[in-house]
C-alpha cells in the first residue's frame, strides 16, 4: 500500500478487469484517431517537426499512466505550452536546426525535473499563486496569438514574430504573397472543421445514429479533413504549385536521445522551463480534478506533479518536448468511457503503429490543414466573457485579467505569463493587506454580533467591538494598528477594545509585534484591549509569546461573554438563549 501510493498502478491495476478493458480500448481507439493529426499539428506550433508531436504522445502517456492518479486525463502535447516553448526555444536556437531540437528537449527535461521536486517535496499549492481569473486571462490571450500564428500557413506566406502586434506586422507585409491553393485548402479545412465541431454530431443524431457513434464520428472531423485534403494535394500535384506539405516523416518508434547539460543553455531555459511547469500543471490539474468529480474519484495533486514529472522527462529522452494533460483530449477521453489510465497505454500503443506505419500517408499533408486544425482547437478556449464576469464581480480582478490579456499579445507568452504570476501573488497581498474589519453591536434578544452598518444592533460608547476577517500577518498588521489607533483617537469615551477573532486563522510574529504595539499604546490611553473567540491553534501560538501575560485585558470565550462582563449585564436564562 505504501509503495501504491507513489506508483498508483499498483492500485488500479489489482482491481482491472475485462469490462475495464474493453472500456479503455473503446476510449483508446477514439483519441488515438484525435490525436494523430493534432499531434502533428501541435509540433508545427512548437516549431518542430511533425513527428515530434507523435514522440511526444507516446512514452509521456505511458509514464503517466503508472506514475498519475487520474482516470481519464490524457498527456501529451497542448497549444498553450507549444507555443511556450516555441517561444522559450526561438530565444536560443534557429528553428529547423539540430539545436532547435536539443533546446526543446532541453526545456522538456528541465521541466520534468521541476515538477518532479515539486511533487517530492509537496509543494503542488505554489501553483495556487495563479489566480483562476489570471489564468483564463492567459488563455484567452494565448488562444489569440496561437491562431493569429498560423494563419501564415493558411495564407502560404512567410511571417513569424512572438507578440500579436509583430504576427499582424509581418502578415500584412507579405499579404501579396499568399498562394492561392493554399489559401483554398486552408479556408475549407477550417469552415469544415468549424462545422463538423458545431453542426456535425446533430445532423447524425437527426439521421439515426446512436449518441456515441454520432460523437465517434464527429471526433474523426479532423481526420476526415486531413484525408481529403492529403488525397487532393497529392490528386491535383498541388505541392509543385507552392502548397507546403509535411513531407517525409521518420517511419519508426521514438527514438533515444539525450538533452543537453550545457550550463549556459540550463540557465537560459530555466525560467521558461519553471513557467511551462506551473502552467502545464495548472492546466493538467484544474482538468483532472473536473474529471475525476464526475466519477467521485480522488487527485492527488502532489502525486500529479510526479506523474507530469515523469511524463516530461520521457519526453526528453524520446524525441518529444513538453507535455501536459490536454483539455480537449482529457474530455473526449472521458466521454469515450475511459475507466482507469490503461487507456493511455492503448492510446500510445495506436500512436506507435501509427508512427510505424502510417508516417508515409502524410507525406503531401498540407500544413495549411494542421493550421486549421490548431486555429480550431484553440480559438474555443477564447473567453472574453471573464472581462464582464470579474467587471461585475472584482474590480481588481478585472484589471488584473485585462492586463494580463494586453501583457501576453504585446510582449509576448513568456511576459505574459510571468506578469500572471506577480499579479496573482500582487492580487492576493493587496486584498490580504486591507482586510475586512467590521464594528459589530449585539443582535438584541440574542447573543449574536453583526456589522453594524447593515444590521439593527445594540452598541456602547464605551465599548468598540471589532471583528476581524482575515488571518494576521506581516502585510496586514499595520492597518489594523492604524484603524484602532484613529478609531480610538476618534471616539474619546471609549474604554473597551473588543477584538472579535473567530475568523483569524493565523497570527504571525509581525502581527504578534503588533498586537503588543496596540496593547501599549492603549494601556497608555486607559483602554483594555480584549480577545475573544480565540481560535484553538492561534491560541496556542500566543500563549508562547509575551502577548497574554502582558494583555490589557481579558481573552474570553465568546464576544457576548466578553460584552456581558464589561457592561454587567446578568446572564440570560437558558429560553432566552437564541
Amino acid at each position: 500500500m505504501t509503495l501504491a501510493k507513489y506508483i498508483p498502478v499498483l492500485e488500479w491495476g489489482r482491481s482491472y478487469n475485462r469490462e475495464n478493458f474493453s472500456n479503455d480500448m473503446i476510449a483508446a481507439v477514439i483519441v488515438t484517431i484525435m490525436l494523430i493529426p493534432q499531434s502533428l499539428a501541435y509540433a508545427l506550433l512548437a516549431g518542430l517537426p511533425p513527428e515530434a508531436g507523435i514522440y511526444a504522445s507516446i512514452a509521456p502517456i505511458v509514464l503517466y499512466a503508472i506514475f498519475g492518479t487520474s482516470r481519464a486525463l490524457a498527456v501529451g502535447p497542448v497549444a498553450v505550452v507549444s507555443l511556450m516553448t516555441a517561444a522559450a526555444v526561438g530565444q536560443v536556437a534557429q528553428s529547423g536546426t539540430m539545436g532547435y531540437a536539443l533546446a526543446a528537449l532541453t526545456l522538456a527535461f528541465l521541466s520534468g525535473v521541476f515538477l518532479l521536486a515539486m511533487g517530492v517535496f509537496k509543494l503542488g499549492f505554489l501553483a495556487n499563486f495563479l489566480s483562476h481569473p489570471v489564468i483564463a486571462g492567459f488563455i484567452t490571450a494565448s488562444g489569440i496569438l496561437i491562431a493569429a500564428s498560423q494563419l501564415k500557413h493558411i495564407l502560404g506566406v512567410a511571417a513569424g514574430g512572438d507578440t500579436l502586434i509583430e504576427v499582424i506586422e509581418t502578415l500584412v507585409a507579405h499579404l501579396g504573397d499568399t498562394n492561392p491553393a493554399t489559401l483554398a485548402i486552408g479556408v475549407s479545412a477550417t469552415g469544415f472543421l468549424f462545422w463538423v465541431r458545431k453542426g456535425l454530431k446533430p445532423r447524425l443524431r437527426a439521421a439515426g445514429l446512436g449518441p456515441k457513434m454520432a460523437d465517434v464520428l464527429t471526433k474523426a472531423g479532423p481526420v476526415a479533413a486531413v484525408v481529403l485534403t492529403t488525397v487532393l494535394t497529392w490528386g491535383l500535384g498541388l505541392a509543385d504549385h507552392g502548397v507546403a506539405v509535411v513531407g517525409a516523416v521518420p517511419q519508426s518508434l521514438p527514438p533515444l536521445t539525450m538533452p543537453s547539460f550545457s550550463p549556459e543553455l540550463l540557465k537560459q531555459l530555466l525560467i521558461p522551463a519553471l513557467l511551462i511547469s506551473i502552467i502545464g500543471f495548472v492546466e493538467s490539474i484544474s482538468v483532472a480534478q473536473t474529471l475525476a468529480a464526475k466519477k467521485r474519484q480522488r487527485i492527488n495533486p502532489d502525486q500529479e506533479l510526479i506523474g507530469l514529472g515523469a511524463a516530461n522527462i520521457g519526453a526528453a529522452f524520446t524525441g518529444g518536448y513538453p507535455v501536459t494533460g490536454g483539455f480537449a483530449r482529457s474530455v473526449v477521453n472521458f466521454d469515450a468511457g475511459a475507466e482507469t489510465p490503461a487507456a493511455g497505454a492503448y492510446t500510445a500503443v495506436g500512436l506507435a503503429i501509427a508512427a510505424v506505419a502510417l508516417t508515409p500517408l502524410v507525406f503531401f499533408l498540407p500544413k495549411a490543414t494542421l493550421a486549421a486544425t490548431i486555429i480550431v482547437a484553440v480559438l474555443s478556449l477564447v473567453d472574453f466573457s471573464i472581462l464582464k464576469k470579474t467587471w461585475g464581480y472584482s474590480r481588481a480582478d478585472f484589471f488584473a485579467v485585462a492586463a494580463t490579456i494586453l501583457l501576453t499579445l504585446g510582449f509576448g507568452v513568456e511576459t505574459g505569463v510571468s506578469a500572471g504570476v506577480i499579479l496573482s501573488i500582487g492580487l492576493h497581498l493587496y486584498k490580504t493587506s486591507r482586510p475586512h474589519v467590521a464594528e459589530v453591536g449585539l443582535v438584541p434578544g440574542t447573543q449574536h454580533f453583526r456589522n453594524i452598518n447593515r444590521h439593527t444592533v445594540e452598541t456602547l460608547p464605551s465599548i468598540l467591538s471589532l471583528r476581524v476577517d482575515e488571518s494576521l500577518y506581516f502585510v496586514n498588521a499595520r492597518f489594523l494598528e492604524d484603524l484602532i489607533q484613529d478609531r480610538v483617537t476618534q471616539g474619546c469615551a471609549i474604554k473597551h477594545v473588543i477584538l472579535m477573532c473567530s475568523a483569524v486563522n493565523e497570527i504571525d510574529y509581525s502581527a504578534l509585534e503588533s498586537l503588543e504595539s496596540i496593547n501599549r499604546r492603549l494601556k497608555d490611553l486607559g483602554v483594555g484591549l480584549h480577545l475573544s473567540e480565540v481560535k484553538g491553534p492561534v491560541m496556542d501560538r500566543l500563549r508562547k509569546s509575551h502577548l497574554l501575560a502582558e494583555l490589557n485585558g481579558r481573552v474570553f470565550q465568546s464576544q457576548y461573554d466578553g460584552w456581558r462582563s464589561l457592561t454587567g449585564a446578568p446572564r440570560p436564562l437558558p429560553d432566552a438563549v437564541a
